[in-house]
């Protein structure tokens, strides 16, 4: 059974989920007034954001080195 995703979708995914937590980390540690209501641990919010990057920059090297 094939998969239904290809890397090019993975790699979309990746990239705007990235885009979505590495901002919304800046929000809440730039509001500061209302960063106090907020339950939600900040330093790992911005690691997952750092590691949705790194992965997708690890699909934009196999989407080169993968033969034509």
């Amino acid at each position: 059974m094939n998969f239904p995703l290809s890397i090019s979708d993975i790699s979309l995914w990746l990239a705007v989920m990235a885009i979505i937590l590495l901002v919304t980390s800046e929000l809440i540690s730039s509001a500061t007034e209302y960063s106090r209501n907020i339950v939600i641990e900040k330093n790992r919010l911005r690691l997952v954001a750092l590691a949705l990057g790194i992965e997708f920059m690890a699909t934009v090297v196999m989407r080169i080195f993968q033969p034509f």
